[in-house]
Order: C-alpha cells, then structure tokens, then sequence
C-alpha cells in the first residue's frame, strides 16, 4: 500500500508505470491521483481508452472533493486517448507530445505550476511495440520537470512480459529501482538521482539518449545516485563513444566512481569525484 500510495502522489518530473488488477483497482488509483494533484495545485489531466471521459467523469466526481468547482477553472480535464493519442487511426507520438506541452501552457495560464497526467495505457494492447516505443521517447519529456505522469496498465490486458518491459521502460514502477532526473544547461547535460538497475535500464538508456545529439561538451551529474550496477554504468561509455571524443564528462560520488574505474570507462569519458578539485 505505501508503494501505490507513493507512486500515485508523483513529483513533477516522474515517470510511472503502474499495472493494476481490475476495475476497482483502476478506479481507486484515478481518485487517489486527482486528490493528490488538486493538493498539489497542478493540472490534471486523465486519458481515458477503456472508459469514455463522460462516464469517468460521472463515478469519479462524486468521490473527489471540489471536483465540480476544479474542472471548471480549468484544473482537471478529461480527454479520450482517441483524441491524444491518435490521427486518422494510426499512433501518432508528435500529437501525444504537442497535446501535453499544450496542457502545461493551459496549466501556466491558470496559475498551475505543473501538469499531472494519468494515462490508461490500455490502447497499446493491441500495438505493444509501438507502446514500447512511445514510452521510451516520452522520458525526454520528464527532464525539465513539469510533467509528472502514471501510465496505468491491466495486468488483464496485456500479457506478463509486456507489462515487464513497459515498467522497464519507466523510470519508476513498484518493485523497481526508482530513478529522477533533470536537464541541465551551461554546459548541457543531465542530473540523475536515485538508483539504477536491470530493473529500469532500458529508462536510463532513453534519458541519456537525448545527450548524444548535443554537438559540444555535456555533464552527467550522478552524485546523487545511490547505487549503478555495471551494466548500467555501461550506458554511460556508450553515451559518451557515441559524441566526439573528450566531451562527456561525469560527475559522481566514490561508489560510483568505483563501477566506472571498474569497466573502464576513462578511456572514453571523464570521470570527475565530487569533492575534487
């Protein structure tokens, strides 16, 4: 319980996957999450596929308080995936994308600081690789922090290893290791928090992917990671082999400085302890 407690009340910045069982599971974790947003005096937005905006809207007021009077400032909407997801009937990335961008500059008009959205990943049933493909783009999303979103996702739907490689497409999900990150600028780069493992590899991996398109030098700021298994730290090696040489440096406390020393991974970046001078 205080694992769905924590991963339904997001900070912004957040990126989860939550699998459920049935719909009471569903809809319990839809009132906690709005609750938790209007608390937070952000946005919320719900997409919905298995249930239609106006008959989640018809359950879901009853049981949050001040519903009525938050969706009609502005602070809660609910849309259907059809109209967020999809053009013409094909999945269209660009249109998910531009639609939140578009909610957070809502959201800026309002007077909310940031957005949260709930997302019923149900639509990718029926497509997992393209699923797959949008959850691994979306972290670049999550970096500048005003987005916080749980993707929620029917154990009943999707068979056991979908649901596995979409967690692991997340930077956070029950039982995992749990990951935050955020852009960073002059020069550009990224700070990393948390743990990384097995478990959320494949979410560290879309992070830092962003990084091998900038053209000068970039800094990982991994002093607040508590723990890199060596496969993981490999990302980092393939990151910087994949920019010109020199340029990627990484700062970072003596444990994981140690996994670093252990792979080898000088020879393609800089390492820089912190403390150092």
């Amino acid at each position: 319980m205080y694992v769905a407690g924590s991963v339904l009340d997001p900070e912004l910045g957040d990126h989860v996957c939550l699998p459920f069982d049935g719909e009471r599971e569903r809809r319990r974790a839809t009132v906690v999450f709005t609750v938790n947003g209007l608390r937070r005096r952000v946005k919320v937005v719900i997409i919905t596929h298995a249930d239609s905006p106006g008959r989640t809207r018809g359950w879901l007021a009853p049981l949050v308080p001040g519903f009525a009077d938050a969706e009609s400032a502005g602070q809660v909407e609910i849309l259907a995936c059809a109209d967020t997801h999809f053009t013409a009937g094909g999945l269209d990335p660009e249109r998910v994308f531009r639609g939140l961008a578009e909610a957070h500059e809502r959201a800026r008009r309002h007077g909310q600081h940031g957005v949260y959205a709930l997302i019923d990943a149900s639509w990718g049933a029926r497509d997992v690789p393209g699923q797959a493909a949008l959850e691994a783009a979306a972290n670049e999303l999550f970096g500048a922090r005003w987005l916080a979103a749980v993707c929620q996702y029917d154990r009943a739907l999707f068979p056991r290893e979908a649901i596995d490689q979409a967690a692991a497409l997340h930077p956070i999900a029950p039982e995992q290791a749990l990951l935050r990150f955020a852009c960073t600028s002059r020069p550009p780069g990224l700070r990393v928090w948390g743990d990384v493992d097995l478990t959320n590899r494949q979410a560290f991996a879309s992070v830092l992917a962003r990084l091998e398109r900038e053209p000068g030098e970039v800094v990982v700021d991994a002093s607040g990671l508590g723990f890199i298994d060596a496969g993981s730290a490999q990302l980092l090696t393939r990151t910087a082999l994949a920019r010109p040489a020199g340029s990627t440096v990484v700062v970072c406390g003596a444990a994981t400085a140690r996994v670093l020393r252990l792979i080898r991974a000088e020879e393609c970046l800089t390492v820089r302890r912190v403390g150092d001078g």
